[in-house]
């Protein structure tokens, strides 16, 4: 293989990495059928690990996200009931019970601190919709119950919903 057509491989393979890498950063508009769900609501298909923002009864902007691990999904509906930009964090008592060396408090803006640059606390429960300092992890079933998106995710989202936002979590 001639060395110009080595760097030509080189610069497109990166150039498609570096391209991919930023797409998994950004939300998504997609169309959506039917009406069901009123714009500005948020609803989290767990099955999918996708969330989505209603804009119209035709439109959504949709992120990536991490859910609930086996025995630690749930279902319903909810409201967002705080914003938090680098929250501190104190592991609820199931997590501190399964992970005792944990400390009662990581502060925000830590890189072991599990909630990212912003979280969005829901009502009723434990849970929040929060960023994350393991982008990894975003796609999978890997949480106690809480909604893990990329930062940059998050950060986008906190923008465009307020305290009061209502938040359907489907299976």
């Amino acid at each position: 293989m001639s060395m110009r057509i080595a760097v030509a491989l080189a610069a497109t393979i990166g150039a498609g990495i570096l391209m991919s890498t930023a797409a998994e950063a950004r939300p998504e508009m997609v169309g959506l059928h039917g009406g069901e769900y009123s714009p500005g609501t948020i609803v989290v298909k767990t099955n999918e690990r996708r969330l989505y923002l209603i804009l119209d009864d035709g439109h959504a902007v949709r992120y990536p996200v991490g859910v609930g691990k086996s025995g630690k999904q749930w279902a319903g509906t909810t409201r967002i009931d705080g914003k938090y930009r680098n929250p501190a964090w104190s592991p609820p008592a199931e997590v501190k019970r399964d992970k005792p060396q944990l400390p009662d408090v990581i502060p925000g803006g830590s890189p072991r601190n599990p909630m990212g640059v912003a979280a969005m606390t829901l009502a009723g429960g434990e849970y929040a919709i929060h960023g994350t300092n393991v982008p990894g992890s975003v796609g999978g079933f890997v949480s106690y119950g809480c909604i893990r998106m990329l930062n940059d995710d998050i950060t986008d989202l906190y923008s465009r919903v307020s305290v009061g936002t209502t938040v359907v979590v489907t299976r």
